[in-house]
């Protein structure tokens, strides 16, 4: 490989071997071959959403500002305090309509209301992620990633009233007529990230055999760390290590299934049996899709709309969806508030990989800013204020964290995603039905 002998290397520098192409994370070789003004970090943007809202009394913190108290659900968050906000008050009057789970997705990144109909005509507004990748993506290897843990390829046709599944099937949309798929199968991910090349008989030989990826650019590896400081040298080995374990996590999972005794549908390899499996390695592919710079922006929908998920290793047996009619039954509630802490336990874990992991003179959550939470409010009577959303991360310094931050009632959501796309470098004065930024943030 050429890149690698320069006194300095390039921000994007990759190591290759037969169908692999792997990009390296920001290492101190790196810095001096960069300008002053490119120097300058470019923040990570992820937004996760979770349907069917929050029992909000149990979400709102009561205090506001610095001095606040984590509730139940966001009790998970607290070793995070300084690097989350709490934002209260908000409002998507885009999703206010008898069609609420459909709408609720496709409106939470746009304050678009969709055009109504089951076809194939579907019309809705660009959302804040690919305003985001069109403006601060474009260099890395995939502009966004797109994320599920549940696959909706099987909805189709009408959802909701008079708007069809398309609406509740994704949260991104590149143009209003252009959604994007999302992805759930953690091999499709990293075959994505990292390729995967050869023919589809050399591709399923090595997965029979179990090799690795990395076995196709070890030499590489090897000269470029040879040339390297103690510092980067264990960076790349910490950065190897973590493709190498979420590797043989996916071969783990095609193991287990191939293993399995159970007359189930077919599912595509790589995706685990385990629920909290499968989370945890879709939080880890976008920690590694950060930390290799393969891309700045995601989405993930770690539940969709409508889902009946059980959740047996909480004590929650019942379908989510069916539990989130609650009609105000404290058995119910009971359940919903489990799961939703659950989630938020799942998300803490995510932000901890993220501050473990170096990034330049930081860390990857110090460096970007995450929007986790619903367009759903009180699941009980479908609205959509006030909604329970959080912002993680120091979006490299242009964020302050530690706060409860309570806006005026129906203060629209949208105020919110143009604030978050200034924070990482976007411009522009207006998204959906916004009003302004959030000064405070």
């Amino acid at each position: 490989m050429t890149l690698i002998r320069k006194k300095h290397l390039p921000r994007r520098t990759f190591l290759r071997g037969m169908g692999v192409t792997m990009a390296l994370p920001l290492l101190d070789a790196m810095v001096p071959a960069l300008t002053a003004q490119t120097a300058k970090l470019i923040p990570r943007v992820g937004f996760v959403y979770l349907p069917h809202g929050a029992i909000m009394d149990q979400w709102t913190p009561k205090q506001d500002g610095a001095d606040f108290e984590f509730t139940r659900i966001l009790k998970p968050l607290e070793p995070y305090r300084n690097s989350i906000n709490i934002v209260t008050g908000l409002h998507h009057k885009a999703a206010d309509t008898t069609a609420v789970h459909s709408l609720s997705p496709t409106t939470w990144l746009s304050g678009v209301r969709p055009r109504p109909t089951q076809g194939v005509d579907a019309f809705a507004g660009v959302t804040a992620d690919q305003i985001a990748a069109l403006h601060i993506s474009q260099d890395t290897m995939l502009p966004s990633l797109e994320l599920a843990t549940e696959d909706h390829s099987d909805l189709i046709g009408s959802c909701d009233r008079d708007y069809g599944c398309i609406y509740m099937n994704t949260l991104s949309w590149r143009t209003p007529t252009t959604p994007l798929p999302m992805e759930v199968n953690p091999r499709k991910v990293f075959e994505r990230m990292f390729g995967q090349g050869g023919t589809p008989e050399e591709r399923q030989q090595r997965n029979q055999e179990q090799q690795s990826m990395l076995d196709a650019i070890t030499q590489e590896a090897g000269d470029l760390s040879r040339q390297l400081g103690p510092r980067d040298r264990a960076t790349i080995s910490d950065y190897l290590d973590n493709v190498r374990e979420i590797e043989r996590r996916i071969q783990r999972s095609s193991n287990e299934q191939d293993k399995a005794d159970l007359k189930l549908p077919d599912a595509p390899a790589g995706i685990p049996y385990s629920y909290e499996d499968h989370v945890r390695m879709m939080y880890d592919l976008a920690a590694l899709a950060w930390q290799a710079n393969v891309t700045r922006v995601f989405t993930y929908m770690v539940a969709r709309e409508v889902s009946n998920r059980t959740y047996p290793q909480i004590g929650v047996p019942d379908g989510h969806h069916a539990t989130s009619h609650h009609q105000n039954k404290p058995e119910k509630i009971e359940k919903l508030v489990k799961i939703q802490s659950y989630h938020i336990g799942l998300f803490a874990d995510f932000l901890k990989k993220l501050q473990s992991t170096p990034d330049g003179d930081g860390n990857l959550l110090d460096h970007s800013v995450l929007l986790f939470g619903s367009n759903m409010s009180n699941s009980n009577l479908h609205n959509h204020f006030p909604l329970p959303n959080l912002l993680a991360g120091g979006a490299a310094g242009r964020i302050k964290g530690g706060r409860h931050l309570r806006y005026p009632d129906h203060t629209p959501m949208a105020n919110l995603l143009l604030t978050v796309l200034d924070r990482v470098g976007v411009p522009g004065d207006h998204l959906g039905d916004s009003t302004g930024e959030m000064a405070a943030l």
